[in-house]
């Protein structure tokens, strides 16, 4: 996984990345020296990329965003290792395993390599593993990790509550405990650190669901079953998924607390109203796995029914397992063949601010993650993940280039980096044109362009 996606990385994980690597330097957990806002869904992240780079040989700049993807895979291997170990506890061996190659090569979760999305999904999977044994010390400290590496951790808490509740036992008053410490203790940190536990990109990402040419999280989720409706290689796991549902509420019912879940998941963020971004989706997969692997095991034992031989049995098995992974292996070499051209352009521009602008200059754009990493400039973001003000300028008859504009003679940063789509309307001002001028175009030779501004007067 890790040779595929080497090159693999999109903008918000340097966000956190960022967080991490002035944590190093002495600065603190911030984005922006000496400004305390919580600008990432994931300090928990932040912090242990921090730990692990101090044991890691190189320059943190290099390695942060390596660290990140090797812990992304080692995650993803171990969460495909708890749903076999799980289904193999409940004597469903053949579930297991088909789940965790399909959990392995699901596009949606490599694709989110370099986040914490798969080290989260981990903790939530062991947890509710754990709770299927009765091991609570196990199932607390999963859960309680799980909802320090991302706030929606609790929804899998209250699964297992609901469990409980629904089973009639005791409450284990001592795991409860042990989660409300670690999850008391750890959110009211970050909020005498930052004085708020709860992260900007919340109000960023609900204020970007707003917007008109933004898509919410609900209808995303709809565009992207229609996308792969429109590909026959996932009808079969449809028509698996299915069965698969059947199968649970019939004879699988261990399975159910991972569907509860899934489905707070999904009524959460349909509430929260959060624009559209493909890591959001990710969380579905685990279930979604399961479901398919449960109506293959399904549709093999029918077989095992007939007269055919065994031979025949266990080849038309292979068939099925081959053609469930294909459109899932398509999808990752997609990405692969087609890398974010993003990542070079930007670090490329992020490299020549280090080097040509002074050190306390202050820089407006509105993809801060790449290009504030290597840049390490104060920055002022149009899209609102920096400066909570600009997230407030997103609403629903306002385009990015209208927040671009207030933040730039709000702020009034020294240098501004400019993308095409929103240099154009921008340059044409004449407001701008009296206190900017192009200083020197960035392109990949393709689609992507990119121009900085220098300020040429006092805002």
């Amino acid at each position: 996984m890790l040779l595929l996606l080497g090159r693999w990385g999109f903008d918000d994980p340097f966000i956190t990345f960022r967080y991490a690597r002035n944590l190093l330097a002495g600065h603190g957990l911030v984005y922006n020296v000496g400004q305390r806002t919580l600008s990432t869904t994931t300090p928990f992240f932040a912090v242990l990329l921090a730990g692990l780079s101090l044991a890691w040989p190189g320059p943190a700049e290099a390695n942060l965003p390596l660290i990140a993807n090797v812990v992304s895979a080692l995650a993803l291997v171990c969460a495909a290792l708890v749903l076999a170990q799980w289904a193999r506890h409940r004597n469903q061996p053949a579930v297991g395993l088909v789940a965790a190659l399909l959990l392995c090569a699901s596009p949606l979760l490599l694709m989110a390599f370099g986040t914490e999305i798969c080290l989260h999904l981990f903790f939530v999977l062991l947890g509710f593993y754990a709770y299927d044994d009765d091991r609570w010390s196990l199932t607390a400290v999963a859960l309680a990790l799980a909802t320090m590496i991302r706030p929606e951790g609790v929804l899998a808490a209250v699964t297992i509550g609901l469990a409980h509740l629904a089973r009639r036992q005791p409450v284990p008053w001592r795991a409860l405990a042990l989660y409300g410490v670690l999850v008391g203790g750890w959110y009211g940190g970050l909020w005498i650190y930052f004085g708020s536990p709860l992260p900007v990109t919340l109000l960023t990402k609900q204020q970007q669901g707003q917007m008109a040419i933004s898509t919410r999280f609900a209808p995303g989720l709809w565009q992207r079953l229609q996308a792969y409706a429109q590909q026959p290689l996932y009808w079969l796991h449809g028509g698996l998924i299915i069965a698969g549902l059947v199968r649970v509420a019939t004879k699988a019912r261990h399975w159910l607390p991972l569907l509860l879940w899934t489905a707070l998941y999904l009524g959460a963020y349909t509430l929260l109203g959060v624009s559209r971004y493909f890591w959001y989706y990710a969380p579905l997969v685990p279930a979604t796995v399961i479901l398919v692997a449960e109506g293959a095991v399904g549709l093999i034992r029918l077989l095992g029914r007939t007269r055919f031989r065994a031979q025949v049995q266990v080849a038309l098995g292979a068939a099925l397992l081959v053609t469930l992974l294909l459109p899932l292996l398509l999808g990752v070499i997609g990405a692969v063949w087609q890398p974010d051209p993003r990542l070079d352009l930007y670090r490329e521009v992020g490299h020549w601010l280090d080097e040509h602008t002074p050190p306390q200059a202050t820089v407006g754009t509105l993809e801060v993650g790449i290009l504030g990493y290597y840049g390490q400039r104060t920055m002022i973001g149009f899209a609102g993940l920096i400066q909570p003000d600009v997230a407030r300028q997103l609403t629903a008859d306002r385009t990015y280039a209208d927040s671009a504009a207030w933040a730039i003679q709000t702020y009034g940063p020294e240098y501004v980096v400019l993308r095409r789509e929103l240099a154009a309307p921008l340059s044409s001002a004449a407001w701008f044109q009296a206190a900017y001028t192009p200083e020197r175009v960035f392109t990949d030779g393709q689609e992507l362009w990119l121009t900085l501004f220098c300020r040429s007067d006092e805002p």
